[in-house]
């Protein structure tokens, strides 16, 4: 009976000890803050979710306003913006390089951003539609003139003046006039006249003369002397 008494004993969890007990309160205060910092959290969500309703429900009431830039959000707070402007049917962006500095700016669907809006936003400029305009006509008339030029072929530029008459104060009439004129190509450029010539022969004489001077050494008989 004994023996079996101070097995279960044994067996029985010892009751905890003074760390023990202080480690266990510890984590018990650590989660109960934990809790509470995720109800705040989350009740935070729910107050940002309902004001965002209102701002975006303003916004489409007002017939004057056709786009709306918000101040720079975290990147839950522009999730949830996204969301509430997606389901009020309207259109938003993104903009800004660091995180920390993103804002959104939502736009009626009537009144969606082009290409070249989204490019001047996300470069940090203002739009300006009016100046945008007339940037697309000068392109388009530059674009216009180029395929004209291509149509017509290459311009042929002629000089103002003759370069004979500006300076002949200079180089004087005549002078200018030789300086024009045309130059013939020298004919006898590279020959050598005949009477010049130290080997007289022909091409044929000359080469029949290496053709029997070349059997000649073959055929080991002595050279006769050449005159």
């Amino acid at each position: 009976m004994a023996d079996l008494l101070g097995s279960i004993l044994s067996s029985m969890e010892k009751p905890p000890s003074l760390g023990d007990q202080e480690t266990r309160r510890k984590a018990r205060e650590q989660a109960a803050r934990l809790k509470k910092l995720q109800e705040q959290e989350k009740q935070q969500k729910v107050e940002f979710h309902k004001r965002m309703e209102k701002e975006v429900s303003d916004f489409i009431q007002d017939s004057g306003q056709i786009k709306k830039k918000f101040q720079p959000m975290n990147k839950i707070e522009r999730s949830i913006l996204h969301d509430v402007v997606e389901v009020a049917g309207l259109t938003s962006f993104s903009f800004g390089e660091d995180d920390d500095c993103r804002y959104v700016m939502i736009f009626k669907k009537e009144f969606a951003p082009s290409d070249e809006e989204l490019d001047s936003y996300r470069r940090g400029e203002e739009w300006d539609p009016q100046k945008a305009e007339e940037k697309r006509k000068l392109k388009e008339l530059a674009q216009r003139q180029e395929e004209e030029a291509a149509q017509q072929g290459p311009v042929v530029v002629s000089p103002a003046s003759d370069y004979k008459d500006k300076y002949s104060h200079l180089i004087g009439k005549g002078a200018a006039k030789d300086a024009a004129h045309m130059l013939q190509a020298n004919k006898t450029y590279g020959c050598v006249p005949v009477a010049n010539k130290r080997d007289t022969r022909s091409i044929e004489e000359a080469m029949n003369e290496i053709r029997a001077k070349k059997r000649l050494r073959q055929s080991g008989e002595e050279l006769p002397p050449t005159s």
